[in-house]
């Protein structure tokens, strides 16, 4: 029985929420591009905060000489961990954004 509270109690606390905010791994001034991404394991649900990661992508893109940024394209998701049986347990998630004049 003990077990069974076990497994329920940790698939509640799997399935819940969590907030993420992107973080800046990569960026191109010449180009006006900055890449800010996210880690997801397998069975989070997150609530991701684009309006903070778009502030981030403007402030990087304000010190490279342009007025704004605007997610471009989407994301861009991969698995970064595999488990035994080859199912994927955490991802990663990435958005690129185009700074703009």
């Amino acid at each position: 029985m003990k077990s069974l509270w076990t497994v329920v109690f940790l698939t509640i606390l799997a399935g819940c929420a969590t907030v993420k905010v992107p973080q800046p791994i990569n960026g191109s001034r010449a180009d006006g591009t900055i890449t800010l991404a996210y880690q997801m394991g397998a069975f989070e649900k997150p609530v991701v905060d684009w309006n903070l990661a778009r502030d981030t992508a403007k402030i990087r893109c304000i010190a490279w000489g342009y007025r704004n940024a605007e997610a471009f394209g989407g994301t861009q998701t991969h698995c970064t961990f595999y488990d035994g049986n080859g199912n994927c347990m955490s991802e990663q998630v990435n958005v690129i954004y185009q700074c703009t004049k």
